[in-house]
C-alpha cells in the first residue's frame, strides 16, 4: 500500500514539473507572437493553454483520489494539499502566457508594444522563463533552498516593472493611450507570472519544513530564521 502511495505522489511531482515546461513554452512563445507580431504563434499559444488546464484538472482529480483512498496524515497530507496549490499556481502562469498571446493577437497588425519598450520586455521574458523552469527543478528535487534563488530573481523581475513604468512616465515622452495601457497590462503579465514561480518555490520549502514562509528571504546559511511552524499536518 505505501509503495502505491508513494508511486502516486512521484506521478504528480512528475505532473507538476511537465506543467512548468508546459508553462514556459507558452510564455516563450507568446513573447515570440508578441515581439514579431505573429497572429498564428499567439493563435496557438492561446489554444494550447488547454493543455495545461486538462493537465491541473488531472492532477487535482488524482491528488483527492488519492487524498480518499489512502487518508494520508502529516508529511503525506502535507505533500497533497500543497501538491494541490502548486498546480493551481502553475496553471496560472499558463493563463498569463495566454494573455500576453491574446493582446497581441487583439492589436495585429500592429504592435502591441513600441520598438522603445521592446528590449525591456524581452528581459522580463527571459527572466520569467528562467523562473519558472527552475521552480519547476525544485518540485523534481524538493531543493527548499532554491526558493532564495527565485527570490533574488523575482528582485530583478520587479525591478524590470518599475524601469517599464519610469520609462512611460519619462519627462517629455509622449506615448499613446493605447501604448501606455497594453504596456501597464503586460508588464504586469509578466510580473505576475514570476511570482507564481516563487510562490511554487516556497510551497516547496513548506513540504520538505513543514514551515510557511510568507516571502522572508532566508538567511545566507540557508536557514530560515524568525519563521513560526505551523505543525507538522
Amino acid at each position: 500500500m505505501r509503495s502505491a502511495f508513494q508511486e502516486e505522489l512521484d506521478l504528480i511531482s512528475e505532473q507538476l514539473v511537465q506543467m512548468s515546461r508546459l508553462s514556459a513554452t507558452a510564455l516563450q512563445r507568446a513573447t515570440a507572437s508578441l515581439m514579431g507580431t505573429d497572429l498564428n504563434v499567439a493563435q496557438q499559444v492561446i489554444s494550447d493553454d488547454q493543455l495545461i488546464d486538462a493537465l491541473r484538472r488531472d492532477l487535482d482529480n488524482r491528488a483527492i483520489d488519492v487524498l480518499a483512498r489512502q487518508q494520508p496524515v502529516a508529511t503525506d497530507l502535507r505533500q497533497m494539499v500543497t501538491a494541490l496549490r502548486m498546480s493551481s499556481d502553475l496553471e496560472r502562469t499558463g493563463d498569463l502566457a495566454r494573455h500576453v498571446a491574446k493582446l497581441t493577437r487583439l492589436r495585429y497588425p500592429a504592435h502591441a508594444l513600441p520598438e522603445a519598450l521592446r528590449p525591456l520586455f524581452a528581459e522580463m521574458a527571459t527572466t520569467a522563463e528562467a523562473m519558472v523552469l527552475r521552480a519547476g527543478e525544485i518540485i523534481g528535487s524538493k531543493d527548499a533552498g532554491g526558493a532564495t534563488e527565485l527570490m533574488k530573481a523575482d528582485d530583478t523581475m520587479d525591478r524590470l516593472h518599475r524601469e517599464v513604468f519610469q520609462t512611460l512616465l519619462e519627462p517629455g515622452q509622449t506615448w499613446p493611450a493605447q501604448v501606455t495601457v497594453d504596456a501597464t497590462l503586460l508588464s504586469r503579465y509578466y510580473e505576475r507570472y514570476a511570482d507564481h514561480a516563487v510562490s511554487v518555490a516556497l510551497r516547496v520549502v513548506y513540504l520538505v519544513t513543514g514551515v510557511w514562509h510568507d516571502e522572508t528571504l532566508p538567511g545566507d546559511d540557508g536557514r530560515y530564521p524568525g519563521s513560526v511552524p505551523r505543525g507538522d499536518a
